[in-house]
């Protein structure tokens, strides 16, 4: 069991099958159902610690998956970085599940759900942070938003006449 504050809470998720993960990109699935992020996959996390506890991740059927590592990530977007903390690494979960409500403590943010997207938006500000749609009926942050190493945006922009464009 883990806890938040004084009350203990049974780590759950909702599982989902699919194709295997890459290497250096994740994507994400929102779990409205779970408190805590998992991940099958170490490979594109950049550090991990072996899990020495007893407890399990227990799925939608009560099933007990063991949890072997801890891990921790962050999501990067144009607008912001996204802390990622304690990631339960379970090798028999197949895509990489992100609580809703943990990532919103985490940072700050709350979830606003349409029927084909989704924002993150900042708490105190309302401003759009991430966002996000549908894929097959399950909402998905994109390979192009999450990833385990920074992502650099950069733009040059030089001001010149309009002689030197047209010669």
């Amino acid at each position: 069991m883990f806890s938040v504050g004084t009350h203990p809470l049974q780590a759950n998720a909702n599982l989902v099958f699919n194709n295997a993960l890459t290497t250096t990109l994740v994507t994400w699935f929102p779990n409205t159902g779970g408190n805590h992020h998992v991940m099958p996959d170490l490979a594109s996390m950049t550090s991990s610690k072996p899990y020495l506890g007893n407890d399990h991740l227990h799925v939608g059927d009560g099933w007990g998956l063991v949890i072997s590592n801890i891990t921790h990530s962050k999501i990067h977007s144009p607008k912001c970085t996204f802390t990622l903390s304690n990631i339960l690494h379970v090798l028999d979960i197949k895509k990489p599940l992100l609580s809703i409500q943990k990532f919103c403590l985490e940072n700050n943010v709350f979830f606003e759900f349409h029927s084909f997207l989704f924002y993150v938006k900042d708490h105190m500000t309302k401003k759009v942070l991430l966002s996000s749609w549908s894929r097959d009926g399950l909402y998905v942050l994109f390979e192009s938003f999450a990833t385990s190493l920074p992502q650099v945006f950069s733009s040059t922009c030089l001001s010149t006449s309009s002689d030197v464009w047209h010669r």
